[in-house]
């Protein structure tokens, strides 16, 4: 199992995604902050949970993911995509199955809390390009967006048709009923 906020998924994610895939026959995808009324501040990120860190939907996120997935030749039949509320362990057993091998990779204090949080939760967990340096952020994507940048170059190729969709269903205006 891979997770996060996907706010938007990026490359950083898509080598997460293609790294978490080559060690597994199916994978779960566990988007964090599915639900905006549970989003809790956390110690170790503090903007993780700021309205503007967390512009898209789950259902937004879901359709970023496949796309990213679709893009590496991942079967979607190997990709189940969940909801997982990463602030509150003790919803976990209700999302993640039993004996899920969780997979992470670490580039901040935030990755080393989560790490030690799916421990103690009895998780194995597996970290990924460990030694690596982040090479993109939700955040940095986010801002090209807001300031009309070239943030395309950031995403996959597919999420960037989703966003540029959902831009504009956002921007069409509304049919009468």
């Amino acid at each position: 199992m891979i997770h996060g906020r996907f706010q938007p998924f990026h490359n950083g994610h898509l080598e997460y995604l293609r790294g978490a895939a080559k060690r597994c026959d199916e994978l779960f995808v566990g988007i964090t902050n599915p639900d905006p009324a549970h989003v809790k501040p956390e110690p170790a990120d503090p903007a993780r949970h700021l309205p503007e860190s967390n512009p898209w939907s789950y259902v937004d996120r879901l359709l970023m993911v496949k796309a990213a997935a679709v893009e590496i030749d991942l079967a979607l039949e190997r990709v189940h995509v969940i909801p997982f509320p990463v602030n509150e362990p003790e919803l976990w057993s209700a999302y993640v199955p039993d004996g899920v091998t969780q997979y992470l990779r670490l580039f901040s204090d935030w990755g080393g809390e989560k790490r030690d949080r799916l421990r103690a939760a009895g998780y194995e967990v597996v970290v990924l390009d460990e030694g690596a340096e982040k090479e993109v952020s939700g955040t940095a994507v986010r801002e090209a967006l807001r300031r009309a940048g070239d943030w395309e170059p950031l995403v996959p190729t597919g999420v960037a048709r989703v966003i540029r969709g959902l831009e504009r269903a956002q921007s069409a205006p509304h049919l009468p009923k």
